[in-house]
C-alpha cells in the first residue's frame, strides 16, 4: 500500500490505517481474542503500516490487544494511542469524565507502554480535550514526555481549530484524529483548514459511518442495548436510518459505476479531499478489511468528487452522531 505523511515531522503511515478499537467490543458481540491478534497481523501482511487503540478501549484490553499483535513487528509499524479520561486502574473501569492533568498524563503514559510492549509511542493523542486544563499544560506536559523519549509525536482528537492552535504553539501537533465522513462533514468548517494552515495530518474515524455508509445497515437492523454502542446514537434509530438511506443510495450508485463498494467510494471520497488525510476504518473481518485496503486503489476523479458533494449537499442527514451527552464531550 501507498503512504501518506502526517504533520511536518515525516511520520509516514500507510495510506489507509486500522482503527481497533471494535476488536475488544463496543460493536455487538465481544470477538476472540486470537481471530482479533491474527487480522492485525495479516492487515501488517497486506500492508497496513498504522494501528490506532487507546487506553479507554477496554478499558486496557485493547492497548493489550494491539500491543500483542504488533510485537513481531516492532520498528515496522506506527502506533497511536490516546489518554485524557479518567479510569480506576483497579476497577479498570472508567469514571465517566475526562481528565489530562500533567501529572495524571506523566503517570498513564506509563501504563500505555507497557501494556503495548514499547520505549516510545509513535503518536499520543489527547483523547477529548479537559475543559479544565488550559491545552497549553497539556501540549507542554507532552513536550516533556517527547523529550525524555517516551513518545515521538503529539495529537488531539476533536479538538477546535483555536484550540488546535494553541497546543501548536507549545508542542507541533502531528496529527488531529476526528470523526469525519460523507455523513458528518463538521470539520470541514474550520479544522481542516487549521490543519492545512499549521501542516498537521487529519485521522478521520468512523469513516463508514460506523458501518452505515457500506450499505450493510437498513431501517429494521436492531443494535443490542447492552453491547453496542449505535443503540445509543440518534442517528441509528430506525426513523433517522431510513430518512439517511438516501445517501447510502447516492454512495451506491456511483460505486456500481465504479466497480466498487459503497464503502470503497466513501473512503476514496475521503482519501480524496487532501494528501494529508488518512482514515482509521475499524473491522472485525478479514474480507472488510481486504475492501477498505482496496479503497486505496479506487481513483475518483475531480468531476467524481464534485458529483458526490453536489448530491450529498441535497441530502440533510438526520439525527446526531452521538448522544447529547457524549456531544457535549467534544471540543467541537
Amino acid at each position: 500500500m501507498d503512504t501518506r505523511t502526517l504533520g511536518t515531522n515525516g511520520l509516514e503511515v500507510s495510506t489507509i490505517g486500522l482503527g481497533c478499537m471494535s476488536m475488544t467490543g463496543g460493536y455487538s458481540d465481544a470477538p476472540d481474542r486470537q481471530e482479533m491478534i491474527s487480522l492485525v497481523r495479516t492487515a501488517v501482511d497486506r500492508g497496513v503500516t498504522f494501528f490506532d487503540t487507546a487506553e479507554i478501549y477496554g478499558p486496557y484490553a485493547n492497548e493489550e490487544l494491539v500491543g500483542e499483535a504488533l510485537a513481531p513487528y516492532r520498528g515496522q509499524v506506527v502506533i497511536a494511542t490516546k489518554f485524557g479520561w479518567d479510569i480506576d486502574p483497579v476497577e479498570r473501569k472508567p469514571r465517566g469524565r475526562v481528565t489530562s492533568r500533567p501529572e495524571v498524563i506523566k503517570h498513564v503514559v506509563d501504563g500505555s507502554l507497557e501494556r503495548l510492549g514499547v520505549d516510545t509511542i509513535d503518536l499520543y493523542y489527547q483523547h477529548r480535550v479537559d475543559p479544565d486544563v488550559p491545552i497549553e499544560d497539556v501540549a507542554g506536559a507532552v513536550k516533556e514526555l517527547i523529550e525524555a523519549g517516551k513518545v515521538k509525536h503529539f495529537g488531539m482528537s476533536e479538538a477546535a481549530g483555536d484550540t488546535i492552535r494553541r497546543a501548536h504553539a507549545v508542542q507541533p501537533v502531528t496529527a488531529v484524529q476526528s470523526e469525519y465522513s460523507l455523513w458528518w462533514r463538521r470539520p470541514e468548517e474550520e479544522v481542516l483548514a487549521t490543519c492545512e494552515e499549521l501542516g498537521i495530518g487529519f485521522v478521520p474515524y468512523s469513516p463508514l459511518g460506523k458501518g452505515f455508509l457500506t450499505g450493510t445497515i437498513t431501517a429494521s437492523t436492531s443494535f443490542d442495548a447492552s453491547n453496542d454502542i449505535r443503540s445509543t446514537i440518534p442517528r441509528f434509530s430506525p426513523e433517522a436510518l431510513q430518512h439517511n438511506q438516501a445517501l447510502v443510495d447516492l454512495i451506491g450508485s456511483i460505486a456500481q459505476r465504479k466497480g466498487a463498494t459503497p464503502g470503497q467510494i466513501a473512503l476514496a471520497w475521503l482519501l480524496a479531499q487532501k494528501p494529508w488525510i488518512v482514515p482509521i476504518p475499524g473491522t472485525r473481518k478479514l474480507h472488510r478489511l481486504e475492501e477498505n485496503m482496496g479503497a486505496a486503489d479506487v481513483q475518483l476523479s475531480t468531476d467524481d468528487v464534485r458529483e458526490i458533494e453536489e448530491a450529498a449537499a441535497r441530502i440533510e442527514v438526520q439525527g446526531g452522531r452521538y448522544s447529547e451527552a457524549a456531544e457535549r464531550m467534544t471540543n467541537l
